[in-house]
């Protein structure tokens, strides 16, 4: 009794560690750009909207999203991350139920082309996708499952059982342990398909793959896998999404349908230059680029701060970036290090896809900015995962155990 109370003392003061300062402000930083960006990109919108009126409408709903996402994030980033273990199981729950349920008529928001990604605004609870918690919800099921993985005694199969030298091969193979993992994938891409939601089905793949390769998966679990979920996206592809296809190799083929927004974002990029137009300067914000304060925030940025301020902004994506592994690698366990890997993966995912699909380097995903495209929900989501890394980056000095 008295080893275990000074465990729990030991975990209490661990728990109580200092903050990564370097990632904390670099998250920070980000956020503080995201909302003057986002200002910036959307006052013209907001302005000549008949039903908003108010060119700060998305400026000041942003703002107060990110103050909520960082109480949220300083919050998190004080629970011991050791309660993530078995948090782990209900939040993947939860995301699945809530799969389901944005298929449910009147639960969700459809839009014109029959695309249900949106849960309705209950009272307070805004608007959200299911997508986002998901994405959360997987990585944290696999990096508490996969961080006992050496520590689970193998399957005994008895020699006279029929099935023993199939199942003994399968199971040396690795088939076997990943038949879970595969089936809960499995599940949420059919989900996700039933929307459509390409985009988010393609970052929860990302961010699993992560943590199964850093749990040690054999590598060609990887190419097959791989191979049978991009077959099975490609069969299952809709006619607007071949046609995105089509647009990212020619959009001067399609000015006035499809590509019309990557044009104007490619004009946006263009025009701004070494030193770029000036904050609040953009012209391609007066109605020229679709939503410029969502997925192409980054081409006003390009714009106003030119390639200097852009290349800035990457800049300080790859420090967060290279900052969240220097973390995962310094983790005091295996369940640290697989979580702030998970994490970490799905940022730089999406900030190399959203960039990308900017500059039409890539076919049009709908894959938002990291802190920077406008969307509340996503915003504090994202930082509350940033508070996941912090709860880990607490521990960090203990000694590591495996």
């Amino acid at each position: 009794m008295a080893i275990r109370k000074r465990d729990l003392t030991m975990e209490q003061q661990l728990a109580r560690g200092p903050l990564d300062l370097p990632f904390l402000m670099l998250v920070v930083l980000l956020t503080g750009i995201g909302v003057v960006m986002v200002f910036s990109a959307s006052f013209a919108t907001a302005y000549y909207d008949s039903k908003i009126g108010d060119p700060t409408y998305y400026f000041f709903r942003q703002a107060l999203f990110a103050v909520a996402g960082l109480a949220i994030m300083i919050v998190v980033s004080k629970i011991n991350y050791q309660t993530f273990r078995w948090m782990s199981i209900f939040v993947l729950a939860v995301a699945i139920v809530l799969l389901i349920a944005v298929l449910i008529p009147g639960i969700h928001t459809e839009r014109s082309d029959n695309v249900r990604r949106w849960i309705r605004s209950i009272g307070p609870i805004p608007a959200f996708q299911p997508s986002e918690i998901a994405k959360v919800g997987v990585i944290m099921y696999f990096s508490a499952r996969l961080s006992k993985r050496n520590q689970e005694k193998p399957v005994r199969l008895s020699p006279r059982s029929f099935w023993s030298g199939p199942v003994a091969w399968l199971d040396r193979i690795g088939f076997l342990e990943l038949v879970p993992y595969g089936a809960i994938l499995l599940l949420i891409v059919i989900l996700m398909k039933m929307e459509p939601h390409m985009s988010g089905t393609i970052l929860i793949l990302a961010g699993a793959a992560a943590v199964l390769f850093a749990a040690g998966i054999k590598l060609y679990w990887f190419a097959l896998g791989g191979g049978a979920m991009g077959l099975l996206l490609a069969l299952s592809m809709q006619g607007y999404q071949s046609t995105r296809i089509l647009v990212w190799k020619d959009p001067w083929a399609y000015p006035q349908d499809g590509g019309y927004q990557i044009i104007q974002s490619l004009y946006a990029i263009g025009s701004g230059g070494l030193l770029g137009l000036g904050l609040g300067k953009s012209r391609q914000k007066f109605l020229y680029l679709p939503e410029p304060e969502n997925d192409f925030i980054f081409a006003i940025v390009c714009e106003e701060l030119g390639y200097v301020g852009a290349a800035i902004v990457i800049l300080l994506f790859v420090l967060l970036i290279i900052r969240g592994y220097w973390l995962a690698v310094h983790a005091r366990d295996r369940f640290g290090s697989l979580l702030v890997v998970g994490i970490t993966t799905l940022l730089a995912v999406q900030v190399f896809l959203n960039i990308s699909v900017v500059t039409n380097l890539l076919p049009t995903t709908g894959i938002s900015l990291p802190f920077f495209s406008y969307g509340g929900t996503a915003l504090m989501i994202q930082l509350a995962e940033m508070g996941m890394v912090l709860s880990v980056s607490r521990q960090i000095s203990a000694p590591r155990q495996e």
